[in-house]
């Protein structure tokens, strides 16, 4: 048994048991992965994929049940190899990050210049998803650190901590009437316009769903997105009342369009940092950590880590 073996088992799971595009992944023929496979296959004694001649229909109740301690293997020999480079006083790598476009495009541009300019020698992959893609990426290893909102702190095998609290605004056209208003903005005046906001599960929109419902009242949504440029953009060309995350917006940039603080219609919001309890980290990951949220230091962090019941990092 080998890495190069478990590795092609891995790959074809994630390609979709298409043999060419794992070929092309891990940089080595469709022939050559099939003998890898093939040959793990005949030293365990076991079928790990069903087959229909020589393609690949899915797994077997066997690779099912194996699939999970091959994904440990590799992260915990992925683990070895950036262990050894701290070890080494060697400050370099990578670092994937996995986050939600609201937080990729707003919150976390200053911490990545920041990152960059204290460990130069490592590549950050920045990695943009919903909140149950960033979860994913976490759980299989793709990602060592998640920033979402939402649904991310559900997931037991995420050790989550709070970043920052933020609300919702209400965004219109200059001219439009409810910028006029000289009254605090209420439920009811949203609902005579269409309303342009996040799809479901994006940026608190379970938060405004929840904040309607409670009122008894039935926004008219005519378009969603994932991203708040996008949501901007169709507030400009005035077809509807966006509804978006405060930090979305910049008084300079976004000069073109009126924003109405709506943080006592909508629940607060909490971005969260998330990484998953098993997975070693190396000390530059602790150094983003802290460089987004400063009280989040490595101490604090391992302490959220064992109260979860398992390790994080071994201390070097």
């Amino acid at each position: 048994m080998n890495f190069q073996q478990l590795r092609s088992v891995r790959e074809v799971q994630r390609r979709g048991f298409n043999l060419t595009e794992v070929a092309t992944a891990l940089h080595t023929s469709q022939p050559g992965v099939s003998r890898q496979v093939r040959e793990l296959e005949e030293e365990l004694g076991l079928a790990l994929f069903e087959r229909s001649g020589k393609r690949l229909l899915g797994f077997t109740a066997a690779g099912k049940a194996l699939l999970p301690i091959i994904e440990r293997l590799l992260q915990d020999a992925d683990a070895i190899k950036r262990a050894s480079l701290e070890l080494q006083g060697r400050e370099e790598g990578c670092l994937s990050i996995a986050a939600t476009h609201t937080q990729a495009r707003y919150a976390l541009p200053h911490v990545v210049k920041d990152f960059r300019l204290c460990y130069p020698r490592v590549v950050l992959h920045l990695h943009q998803g919903s909140p149950q893609q960033v979860a994913e990426m976490l759980l299989s290893g793709d990602a060592d650190i998640g920033v979402a909102t939402e649904a991310i702190a559900q997931i037991p095998s995420l050790v989550t901590l709070p970043c920052y609290r933020w609300s919702h605004c209400v965004v219109v056209p200059p001219n439009h009437s409810l910028a006029r208003l000289t009254r605090p903005l209420e439920l009811k005046d949203l609902v005579s316009f269409p309303i342009i906001t996040y799809q479901q599960g994006y940026t608190g929109r379970s938060h405004i769903d929840e904040a309607f419902e409670q009122a008894g009242l039935s926004p008219h949504v005519v378009l969603t997105a994932m991203d708040a440029d996008v949501i901007k953009t169709y507030v400009e060309l005035d077809m509807g009342v966006g509804i978006l995350a405060s930090i979305a917006m910049d008084e300079v940039r976004d000069r073109h369009l009126c924003a109405m603080d709506a943080g006592h219609l909508f629940q607060i919001n909490v971005t969260r940092l998330a990484i998953r309890h098993n997975h070693w980290l190396p000390g530059f990951a602790f150094g983003f950590i802290e460089s987004f949220v400063p009280s989040l230091t490595r101490q604090v962090v391992m302490e959220a880590v064992a109260a979860h019941g398992k390790p994080a990092s071994d201390e070097i």
